[in-house]
């Protein structure tokens, strides 16, 4: 097409959208209606209805007002408990995915010897489900599983060693459950980091060290940031795995259990809103947290760029 007629035709369609802007509404956003439905259906209006239902408290909570249901919650040392059991688990898995899944991540970044292998070997926990792995953690972690065959048959042991049914069992649960989404979160950042960067810090001079601190780092920071408010979120909100392979009456008694045990067995489900309801907010404080920290890292290349 020619200058001219290029010009032409940008005239032509320059008062449609014009006209268009005046109308005030877009046809191609009636696309996203089918997703604003379901965002409404399925989030927003159930977080609505158990954000009310949390002022509603009933029975011996109603007599301290709309807050009945918080202040029983945070007024009994067993339910506050269960927030400081969360974190127990949250915190270090999330810590252990992320410092496990960047080394390999960033390695795997360029073709290697068995990267398909290796990349689904990584990836096959997460199309198991929670119960799966619990179950084949009773057959492996077990008193008479493999691994206790093992440390028995070489010595060192001298009985078997109790992986299950306490703390270390749900921290081994949320590990392997989680580190496949953590990973390939990771990788795909990993990928995107130009090796030319890299290079081009070598010949500078600098170290192997130097090199991770100032261009590795900072190029995969808001990676990391989103990768660990996502496993926060996920093992924050464990609830199988603190049953199956936990102990719920003692030390994995976390909060999202605490919530089914107000709501499902006590029939409280105005308490039970509101334990979800501190639940939340804890975790998408913890988010927010991440955001920033993912946008100071986008700042922060910006201004290295610019330099």
């Amino acid at each position: 097409m020619s200058a001219p007629a290029a010009r032409h035709e940008a005239a032509e369609s320059a008062p449609a959208l014009a006209r268009r802007s005046r109308r005030g509404l877009d046809p191609t956003l009636l696309l996203i209606a089918p997703a604003a439905l379901c965002v409404l259906g399925l989030f927003v209006y159930p977080f609505v209805y158990g954000l009310a239902l949390s002022f509603q408290p009933y029975g011996d909570n109603e007599a301290n007002g709309p807050l009945g249901s918080y202040l029983a919650f945070f007024g009994d040392p067993r339910e506050r408990l269960s927030i400081w059991n969360t974190l127990r688990l949250a915190v270090p898995a999330t810590f252990i995915d992320v410092a496990v899944a960047l080394p390999l991540a960033y390695r795997l970044r360029r073709p290697v010897p068995g990267q398909r292998a290796l990349g689904a070997l990584f990836v096959i926990p997460m199309t198991l489900g929670t119960v799966l792995i619990a179950e084949g953690m009773l057959q492996f972690f077990g008193p008479a599983g493999w691994v206790n065959k093992s440390l028995l048959a070489v010595g060192l042991v001298h009985e078997p060693v109790r992986f299950l049914h306490n703390y270390l069992g749900t921290l081994i649960s949320l590990l392997i459950s989680d580190f496949p989404a953590v990973f390939l979160l990771l990788l795909g950042y990993a990928a995107g980091i130009d090796p030319a960067l890299d290079k081009a810090a070598r010949v500078l001079g600098a170290s192997w060290w130097q090199r991770t601190r100032r261009v590795t780092l900072p190029m995969m920071a808001p990676g990391i940031a989103v990768a660990a408010a996502l496993s926060f979120v996920a093992t924050f909100s464990v609830f199988p795995s603190a049953v199956l392979v936990g102990n719920p009456a003692g030390e994995t008694r976390v909060i999202a259990f605490a919530a089914w045990q107000a709501a499902y067995e006590r029939f409280d489900y105005s308490e039970g809103s509101a334990i979800a309801i501190v639940m939340g907010v804890i975790e998408l404080g913890l988010v927010a947290a991440a955001l920033s920290l993912r946008a100071g890292g986008y700042r922060r290349m910006r201004t290295e760029g610019a330099r």
